[in-house]
């Protein structure tokens, strides 16, 4: 399962980052919003490469950790698709992730401020953009693990929906695990 996991989960974080951008950039383009460096500055901190305040915008570092961060997320929701939480609800879950992973990478190295010190547009924009991400990769993440069935989770709900103490878990050769 790993493997079809990470092939599948960077495609789809791929996608989901992909259509993130092109939702960005069209709301820019409404909105008259410059560009965020953000990503750029968290990967410099991370990576402990040069900073230079005010030079040149460092556009190829931006989307080498916009990308990045994009495909390497998309894992967690190729792993969630291939467990059996599929469809709108584990992409909203998902999409909390990807805030979660945000918010921790630009807090700890200083680049960034908790969303709630934010003006309220400016967080709306973010959480908007970010969940067009979590949408697009649950899409692709789903479809692409469809092709190999419900997942473990989905067969144990067929037995009989919802949480039952009196259903045993499914075979060990029914499920991921040793």
């Amino acid at each position: 399962m790993m493997k079809r996991a990470l092939w599948q989960g960077l495609c789809a974080g791929t996608a989901g980052a992909l259509v993130m951008t092109l939702t960005e950039k069209a709301e820019q383009g409404l909105t008259g919003r410059p560009d965020s460096y953000v990503p750029a500055r968290v990967l410099q901190r991370l990576t402990g490469m040069s900073e230079r305040p005010g030079a040149t915008r460092p556009t190829p570092v931006n989307w080498a950790m916009h990308y990045g961060q994009g495909a390497l997320l998309g894992v967690v929701r190729s792993v969630m698709a291939q467990a059996g939480l599929r469809g709108p609800a584990a992409s909203a879950q998902f999409a909390v992730v990807r805030v979660t992973n945000d918010q921790i990478l630009e807090n700890a190295t200083g680049v960034g401020a908790p969303p709630g010190t934010w003006p309220r547009g400016e967080l709306v924009v973010d959480l908007l953009h970010k969940t067009v991400y979590a949408v697009v990769t649950g899409v692709v993440a789903d479809a692409l693990a469809a092709r190999n069935g419900p997942g473990p989770g989905r067969r144990h709900a067929a037995v009989r929906p919802g949480r039952h103490p009196d259903i045993a878990p499914l075979p060990p050769g029914h499920a991921y695990g040793r």
